[in-house]
């Protein structure tokens, strides 16, 4: 369930990430005219979502959901929001749905039950996810600290989302759980340098206890992990 594609170049990549990501979005609108997509923060995802908002699709038919969120504000410099609308929902991608997960005033349980109540009202399975990973083999704010850790990596769990604190941030966050995430008819982790490289190696071990290694080694949802130096 796990297919590897390693590139010399960040933007090489990128672009074949963003190319898989706008084909199986384009076949399912042939097929259901609906279409979902689970996008990452952080910064190793913006070149893709540059490349992608460039896209022609209909977008305003395609639904985009978050793997995991900080409780800041969009305009706040840490929000994941912020980066993904200036990023990826602009250009040809500008009528996609978006949808938000920090909501002001509420707190991080809130925002994950509001979160919880959305999804369980889309249509699954998720057309793709693109997810990544931390030098310390977190996925979406899964770490490796995370006191409801093996709740949120239980594929059977009943829970849509956590929230989520952790030494490793200074802000609470939102977390898709792994069974949401795997919920995805495939699967792309994109990560960059050789730091990750050797995690992710480490990860595919099977005495490993990471949390990425509990995406690589499931048999639910295939994984294609996409690599550059």
């Amino acid at each position: 369930m796990l297919t590897e594609d390693f590139y010399s170049e960040v933007t090489l990549a990128s672009e074949a990430a963003s190319n898989r990501i706008a084909q199986a979005l384009s076949r399912e609108l042939a097929i259901r005219c609906t279409a979902s997509l689970i996008v990452s923060g952080g910064s190793t995802p913006i070149e893709c979502f540059s490349l992608l908002s460039n896209t022609e699709l209909a977008w305003d038919k395609v639904s985009i959901l978050m793997s995991d969120e900080r409780c800041v504000a969009p305009e706040h410099a840490a929000s994941n929001e912020g980066m993904i609308r200036r990023s990826l929902t602009t250009n040809c991608a500008a009528g996609a749905g978006l949808v938000p997960i920090y909501r002001e005033g509420f707190s991080a349980a809130d925002q994950c039950a509001a979160l919880s109540a959305i999804i369980e009202n889309m249509v699954l399975p998720f057309t793709v996810a693109l997810v990544g990973m931390g030098e310390d083999g977190h996925i979406a704010s899964l770490f490796p600290d995370f006191d409801r850790l093996s709740e949120a990596l239980d594929v059977n769990t009943g829970y849509r989302c956590l929230p989520v604190n952790t030494a490793a941030s200074p802000h609470q966050r939102v977390s898709l759980t792994l069974s949401t995430v795997l919920h995805s008819r495939e699967i792309l982790l994109l990560f960059f340098g050789e730091a990750k490289r050797a995690v992710y190696e480490r990860a595919k071990r099977p005495e490993s206890r990471l949390p990425l290694s509990r995406l690589l080694q499931q048999d639910r949802s295939p994984v294609r992990a996409i690599w550059a130096p």
